[in-house]
């Protein structure tokens, strides 16, 4: 289970946020051929940037919630039948 944890930490995260860099990287270009000022870039774009970053942040939770659960109910479940052999 650690390995899928260290795979999903090392490989899937950087590839969210690089999937990020290109939407943002593709927004701004796009706002560029059309026009936009600084208002834009100062404004919207900055909370668009924002909203992006934070729903990439929830999906990356729950990616790798359900394996961080079961890490710590394994040690629950360990301490506990380590106490009862003694």
């Amino acid at each position: 289970m650690k390995a899928s944890l260290f795979i999903k930490l090392f490989f899937v995260l950087p590839l969210i946020l690089f999937v990020d860099y290109i939407l943002m990287a593709l927004l701004g270009c796009t706002t560029c051929l059309f026009g936009l000022g600084n208002e834009y870039y100062c404004g919207s774009f900055c909370l668009t940037g924002k909203i992006l970053l934070a729903l990439s942040a929830l999906f990356f939770g729950y990616l790798i919630y359900p394996e961080i659960k079961f890490m710590i109910n394994s040690k629950k479940n360990v301490a506990a039948a380590e106490s009862k052999k003694d």
